[in-house]
C-alpha cells in the first residue's frame, strides 16, 4: 500500500513469455499489493511463465479479444480486488516498472486521478528507438487531439497508465472498442468526466521482443484517433451525443 491505498498492477499480455520475468522482477513489491495478468490467447507459454513466477491472478481468455478487450478484463478484475490505484504495465518490458512509485504517489496523494508515463516529455521516444514515422504521427495526432479535446498532453498514445478507482468507476470503459483505439477512447472519457491527467517523463525501449503494431494497423489506429477526437468535440458542444460518455 501507499498512503493507505491498495495498488494493483495489471499486465495485458500477448506472447510475453520472453520478457515477462524481467518486467515482473522490477515491480516494487514494497508498495504493490496485487498483480493481475490477462493473457489474450498467446501462442507461447506466457501463462506458464506467469504461474511459475507466482502471479496469483492469471486470467486466460478463451478467444482473442484484442488489446482493448484485454484491458477491460484487467480493470474489471482490479476493481473486483478492491484496488484503490490501478497501474497498467506492459509485460513486454518496453516501459520501466521503476516508475510505479512515482505514478502511484501522485494518485495516492490525491493530486490527480490519472497519470501517464510520457515518452515524449524529454527525448525518451527517439532515444529509445521509436521509429521516426511513428514519432511524427504521434506528434501530429496529439496536436489534433489537444485542439479538439481542449487539453495540453504531450501524448495520448503511451501504454503506461495509472488510474484511481474513482476514475475507473466514473467512466464506461467497457463500452469502448476492443482494439488499440480503446486507449484514446478512455482518455477522452476521463477528460469528459471532468478529471485532469498528469504526465511523468518515461524512458522507453524498442527491441525485437517488444510488442508493436505494423504500419497498416497503425493507419487504422490513427484514423480511429481522429474519429474519437471529433466525437469528443461534437459531444462536448452538444451537437451529437455519444454513448461512450453516458452511464
Amino acid at each position: 500500500m501507499l498512503a493507505g491505498k491498495k495498488i494493483v498492477i495489471v499486465l495485458p499480455a500477448y506472447n510475453a513469455a520472453l520478457t515477462l520475468e524481467k518486467t515482473y522482477n522490477e515491480i516494487p513489491f514494497d508498495i504493490v499489493d496485487e498483480v493481475v495478468l490477462v493473457d489474450d490467447v498467446s501462442t507461447d507459454n506466457t501463462v506458464e511463465v506467469a504461474k511459475k513466477l507466482g502471479i496469483k491472478h492469471v486470467i486466460k481468455h478463451d478467444k482473442n479479444k484484442g488489446y482493448g478487450g484485454n484491458q477491460k478484463s484487467c480493470y474489471n478484475k482490479a476493481l473486483e480486488l478492491n484496488a484503490d490505484i490501478v497501474v497498467m504495465l506492459h509485460p513486454d518490458y518496453q516501459y520501466t516498472p521503476q516508475l510505479i512509485p512515482a505514478m502511484s504517489s501522485i494518485i495516492a496523494n490525491d493530486l490527480y486521478g490519472c497519470v501517464l508515463g510520457s515518452r515524449i516529455l524529454g527525448k525518451g521516444a527517439l532515444n529509445g528507438g521509436m521509429p521516426y514515422y511513428k514519432y511524427v504521427a504521434n506528434r501530429l495526432l496529439t496536436l489534433f487531439e489537444n485542439i479538439m479535446i481542449g487539453q495540453k498532453l504531450s501524448e495520448y498514445h503511451t501504454g503506461y497508465r495509472a488510474f484511481s478507482k474513482e476514475v475507473l468507476n466514473s467512466i464506461s470503459y467497457n463500452k469502448n472498442d476492443d482494439d488499440f483505439v480503446f486507449d484514446n477512447e478512455m482518455l477522452s472519457q476521463i477528460f469528459m468526466a471532468g478529471f485532469e491527467i498528469a504526465e511523468v517523463t518515461c524512458p522507453t525501449k524498442y527491441f525485437e521482443e517488444a510488442s508493436s503494431i505494423n504500419f497498416s494497423r497503425s493507419v487504422t489506429y490513427g484514423l480511429g484517433v481522429l474519429r474519437v477526437s471529433i466525437n469528443h468535440w461534437l459531444h462536448k458542444k452538444g451537437i451529437k451525443k455519444n454513448k461512450l460518455y453516458t452511464a
